[in-house]
């Protein structure tokens, strides 16, 4: 009975070895993405890979925190919703290990018009919202400081959050809200600074926006929307196969043809 049970133990092993040793040959890549244009995006890339032989899976969320957590825990192969800055902090508060093997677009971050249409409309006491994580907050009060409507303290920058406000001689109301909910509460404050993927969900236009975050900076470079994997599946075949097609013509031509510049290609 006991060299039976040897027998079997060995034969499972064996067949454990080799399931993962053919992991290394799956052409299935699952990517998480936020809808829009995470998701629209990865659906050209998805015919282009397919084109080579592989199998694009795209999981949608509505989330910027279960994503991470799924590449973290091997849920998921990859995901493509976040900029550079998010990803970095996100590792440092959560002691993730996440690598962006690719630079893909950048979303301008626009103020755009709930009950006040216009800056010179804007009253003292105006409740502006903006969203409340780490760094899309700085970046939002970094364009509220680029309108004129307040002063940040020196040296912030991305870091910066509603108590480093040293002047707000309008005394404006700086509402903090999850970044989903920003849109649907538009027309409960006088303004929102808004993120480029929910702005585009909602139906919004970068052109019609109060005022547009400048792109002549850091902006693009700090901002910049990335494909990330866990550390050490930086060279996986499928992973690298997902980056030349995101990196294509065909998408380069998608993005600037179907978002009027609330996407910017980056390659």
């Amino acid at each position: 009975m006991k060299k039976i049970l040897a027998t079997l133990l060995a034969v499972l092993m064996i067949a454990s070895l080799v399931a993962c040793g053919a992991k290394t040959d799956d052409k299935t890549l699952t990517v998480g993405a936020t809808p829009a244009p995470h998701c629209e995006i990865l659906e050209v890339a998805k015919e282009l890979m397919a084109a080579k032989g592989y199998t694009l899976e795209i999981k949608e969320f509505n989330d910027y925190v279960i994503p991470n957590d799924s590449v973290e825990e091997g849920e998921l192969d990859a995901n493509y919703f976040q900029h550079i800055t998010y990803m970095n902090n996100f590792n440092e508060e959560h002691g993730t290990h996440l690598v962006s093997v690719a630079g893909i677009h950048y979303e301008p971050f626009g103020l755009y018009a709930g009950q006040t249409a216009t800056l010179e409309e804007l009253a003292e006491g105006a409740r502006i919202a903006v969203p409340n994580d780490g760094t899309n907050e700085a970046r939002a009060l970094l364009l509220l400081e680029q309108e004129g409507l307040i002063v940040l303290k020196e040296g912030v920058g991305l870091s910066a959050t509603k108590s480093d406000i040293a002047e707000n001689p309008m005394d404006l109301d700086i509402v903090e809200m999850e970044a989903l909910q920003l849109t649907a509460t538009l027309q409960d404050v006088d303004m929102a600074v808004i993120n480029g993927n929910y702005a585009i969900d909602a139906g919004l236009k970068v052109a019609d926006a109060v005022a547009v975050e400048a792109a002549d900076g850091d902006a693009a470079e700090a901002y910049v929307n990335v494909l990330t994997v866990k550390e050490g599946n930086e060279e996986n075949e499928a992973v690298l196969a997902l980056v030349e097609a995101l990196k294509s013509d065909e998408v380069k031509a998608f993005i600037e043809e179907t978002y009027a510049g609330s996407v910017v290609p980056l390659f």
